[in-house]
């Protein structure tokens, strides 16, 4: 789809107080706070930041609707403030900002002015969620206060439902290691200019690797397991320019995969069997921060303790339905996990681990698994999209002796939970089902099947995979070699990192492959690595 502009609904315009007085109140709050501002000798209604960049971790809008969207922002002057009690470098309590909406990215034309309120409680971020807007078309933002302006964003409001869109176009993208190297595939992907981005986990990476071949830094040199050091963790990668660009100039939709708190976690079971009780209030916190710095509407996905809700459906005219699942949260436990080395994920055999095995275990469990359900069998769009974290498609992964492993940490851990996914597009007749993923560093093209040990058994949907952003990729002699025991996967490549973009149109869906040339360079250009069709009503993709 590409959104255009129609005349201004002055019945969409809203004002709440006007800027000065909005300021003037945020100034006498500072006041009796110690907050960064002054008061202009000139007029002492009118309060100026004088104390760093108040938004200098950017800018983002997400969760779109007909009718509106999610802004949001984190005020933080000083974004890397290791002092758990200012966090961003603030200790004010809760503050008023104003933000503008447009019809033109220069401003000109507001057609909604109205104060958010950056809350003390979520280290002063901000989300707004808008509503009332024009449906199909693009708007500017910007964030204000005390003289200070963010960066001008850009959002986009859904088709009304009922639209019959052309074409929608999709990026996706996953495992971002700050360490491992730059973000330039962020602003290829910013230059490509689709409809939406899909962030599919791995946004941030909690633990530290003090590998030779690092490119950068960690700030504080420590793993992140606590409210302010996760803080910190996410506050470094939103400093980033090609990320802030990207976030500025497209919407987004996210879910999350485990670095988001620890590598391999399952639910409320630790990688280092850490005391259930202890690892939750781990999550917890991660849970917080990640909400503090995503665009997420605070009456879905406002944090309760260690649970958070981020899983939700999006609908774009007749063309397109998507599911934004969540892998990590509700899952059962990863099979056959245990001391002394078996936490997280695992190689197992099927006479090993009769666990794995089991009928009622769960990937997403057994509520989101019936609202996805539900979901699917009711949309009526062209093209129905299953975004999550891991892969998909069984990888049987053969030994000398020709024993078949399986690793526990994604769909193969959970073998019961995606055959009943399989046999419930099948017997809902879904159209055009495919499975977005990412977690593996690598991409993928793969049929998806109710029994892939039967190679008879059609193709149901269809699956690509991500390579990573920056983080290293899996070894590509090991993984290659499996490839003839997986008759499914139609391509692998583990070599390269960047990440894919979709063209959804009437006829077909055209995946396209995008390689970063250098990810140790930040000025590294892109290629088409490799280009998938899916042709509507035939399952599976079709190299192009």
């Amino acid at each position: 789809m590409r959104y255009f502009c129609t005349k201004s609904d002055s019945s969409c315009s809203s004002r709440g107080l006007s800027r000065r007085n909005a300021l003037s109140l945020a100034g006498a709050t500072a006041a009796m706070l110690g907050f960064p501002y002054v008061i202009s000798r000139e007029s002492r209604a009118e309060p100026a930041w004088v104390d760093g960049n108040p938004f200098s971790l950017g800018v983002a809008a997400g969760d779109t609707s007909p009718d509106g969207f999610v802004l949001w922002t984190r005020l933080a002057p000083n974004p890397l403030s290791q002092d758990p009690n200012a966090p961003g470098g603030l200790t004010s309590g809760d503050l008023l900002i104003d933000f503008e909406i447009a019809t033109d990215s220069s401003l000109r034309n507001l057609v909604r002015r109205g104060q958010a309120t950056a809350e003390r409680q979520y280290a002063h971020s901000v989300h707004v969620e808008i509503k009332g807007l024009q449906p199909g078309r693009p708007y500017w933002y910007r964030f204000l206060l005390g003289g200070a302006s963010s960066r001008i964003g850009r959002a986009t409001t859904a088709p009304s439902p009922g639209t019959a869109l052309d074409q929608f176009s999709v990026g996706f993208a996953s495992c971002s290691n700050y360490e491992h190297g730059y973000f330039s595939a962020y602003r290829h992907l910013a230059d490509e200019n689709p409809d939406l981005v899909l962030f599919l986990g791995d946004y941030i990476y909690e633990g530290i690797d003090h590998s030779p071949s690092n490119v950068r830094k960690h700030s504080d040199d420590v793993e992140a397991s606590t409210l302010s050091t996760y803080r910190n963790r996410y506050a470094q990668y939103r400093l980033d320019p090609d990320l802030q660009r990207l976030h500025a100039e497209v919407p987004v939709l996210i879910t999350w995969d485990d670095h988001e708190v620890q590598n391999d976690y399952a639910n409320q079971w630790s990688q280092t069997f850490d005391d259930p009780k202890a690892f939750l209030k781990r999550r917890a916190a991660a849970y917080q921060a990640f909400y503090e710095h995503m665009p997420l509407r605070p009456s879905l996905s406002r944090p309760d303790g260690a649970n958070m809700r981020i899983y939700d459906r999006f609908t774009f005219g007749t063309l397109a339905q998507i599911s934004m699942i969540d892998g990590r949260q509700y899952r059962s436990r990863e099979a056959c996990y245990g001391p002394p080395n078996r936490g997280g994920g695992h190689l197992v055999t099927d006479a090993g681990c009769r666990e794995r095995l089991e009928e009622n275990r769960s990937m997403i469990g057994a509520a989101q698994e019936q609202w996805l359900y539900r979901g699917l069998a009711t949309s009526k769009t062209r093209w129905n999209i299953i975004a999550q974290d891991v892969l998909m498609a069984q990888l049987r992964q053969e030994a000398a002796d020709h024993t078949a492993w399986y690793w526990t940490d994604n769909w193969n851990g959970y073998p019961a939970n995606r055959k009943r996914l399989m046999q419930h597009i099948k017997d809902s007749g879904v159209s055009n089902p495919i499975v977005l993923s990412g977690d593996i560093h690598s991409f993928w093209a793969n049929d998806l099947k109710i029994d892939f040990d039967d190679q008879r058994s059609p193709a149901v949907a269809t699956e690509l995979v991500g390579t990573s952003i920056s983080s290293r990729g899996v070894p590509y002699e090991t993984f290659a070699k499996f490839l003839p025991y997986n008759p499914h996967v139609h391509f692998f490549e583990s070599r390269v990192r960047g990440y894919v973009t979709i063209e959804l149109g009437r006829r077909r869906a055209t995946s396209r492959f995008r390689a970063i040339a250098d990810v140790r360079d930040p000025n590294s250009s892109v290629s088409t690595l490799r280009t998938f069709v899916i042709e509507d009503g035939v399952p599976g993709p079709q190299s192009h």
